[in-house]
């Protein structure tokens, strides 16, 4: 069995398409045919080397997507053949398996992690997969698998927002207007979201933020203390990982408030703050995808799409072919896009 993938050959180059060889499962494996896949600021990352030396090359990409399983390996119960699925990068329920090996005529070997999206057919671990309804839109699907479970969890698990405490969300692609949406459902205020891009913004003010401020036209420091006073925002999440965002974060929050970094700063660079808050009350802390729990949490988001307590409308910008997977990651790069779906 044989199907398209775009590979990772070279850091900062375009990714290539390649006809790949579908393994053989082993246990805990399960086969996927994809649907859809988004697209997440973590794929720019890896193709530039954010996290430093690569050493997988060449190797397959893509961490949120809808599928239906094809086949199980040995081991596998929590899903079977014909179940549609959620593909996530965060573990759920089931066996972690070994990573997948693909092969291509002109590559040779061809390295996956536990779960890939880039490719019309994937292998992965079964605790990377959660069933969802079969009449479950695949483009929602997809959403469930990171945009929306990192950014609900950040407001859950890692914020821990208390009704009428302030947020401030600096970054506000899929991740953090999801953020936003949970900040609205737990009743913060004021709400304020802050990106480069007006479209953006308009978004953000749909899923719910008080306020707004564009940093190309406005200094967010200076805003954000005229809305939320002197002393500081309750709660400031940072989903740039930019070392100078950081800074800026850690500064408006207040005194016994909780500092989110859920952008990665690029390998060297250094965030530096003054420590002296931290002995008292205030907080800093990184996100791992919200702490998310995806077999636990996609079932419970699920409710709240279907009773109309959580919208998804606007945050799908674009849709593109697999073929077209690099002029799909040059428009998210230039950060004039909401969440980009591969259609398969």
């Amino acid at each position: 069995m044989k199907g398209l993938a775009a590979v990772l050959i070279e850091l900062k180059k375009p990714l290539v398409l390649e006809e790949i060889e579908i393994p053989k499962l082993n246990f805990g494996q399960v086969l996927i045919d994809l649907l859809c896949s988004g697209i997440c600021g973590s794929q720019l990352g890896e193709i530039d080397g954010v996290k430093g030396e690569d050493k997988y090359l060449p190797h397959l990409l893509g961490h949120e997507g809808s599928g239906i399983v094809v086949d199980c390996g040995e081991g596998v119960t929590t899903v079977k053949e014909g179940d549609k699925v959620v593909l996530h990068w965060r573990k759920g329920a089931g066996i972690q398996s070994l990573p997948p090996v693909y092969h291509s005529k002109s590559l040779g070997t061809v390295n996956a992690g536990w779960v890939t999206t880039f490719n019309e057919y994937a292998v992965v671990s079964e605790n990377r997969v959660t069933p969802v309804p079969g009449d479950l839109d695949p483009e929602i699907g997809a959403l469930m698998g990171c945009a929306v479970t990192p950014g609900l969890g950040v407001i859950n698990n890692n914020a821990k927002v208390k009704i009428g405490e302030s947020v401030v969300v600096w970054g506000s692609g899929g991740v953090g207007l999801n953020i936003v949406q949970g900040a609205a459902m737990v009743s913060a205020y004021p709400i304020i979201a802050i990106d480069l891009f007006d479209q953006k913004l308009d978004l953000a003010l749909k899923m719910g933020a008080t306020h707004t401020i564009n940093a190309k036209k406005n200094n967010p420091e200076d805003e954000i203390l005229k809305i939320v006073g002197k002393d500081g925002a309750d709660v400031v999440i940072d989903n740039t990982g930019d070392i100078d965002i950081i800074h800026s974060a850690y500064e408006v929050t207040n005194s016994m408030g909780r500092t989110i970094l859920v952008g990665v700063p690029h390998v060297g660079k250094e965030a530096r703050f003054y420590t002296l808050p931290l002995h008292f009350d205030k907080q800093i802390t990184g996100s791992h995808g919200g702490e998310a729990k995806p077999d636990l949490d996609i079932p419970r988001y699920l409710r709240l799409m279907e009773s109309n307590k959580m919208v998804f409308n606007g945050l799908i910008t674009h849709e593109f072919k697999l073929e077209e997977i690099n002029e799909a990651l040059d428009l998210f790069q230039s950060g004039k896009a909401g969440r980009i779906i591969i259609e398969y």
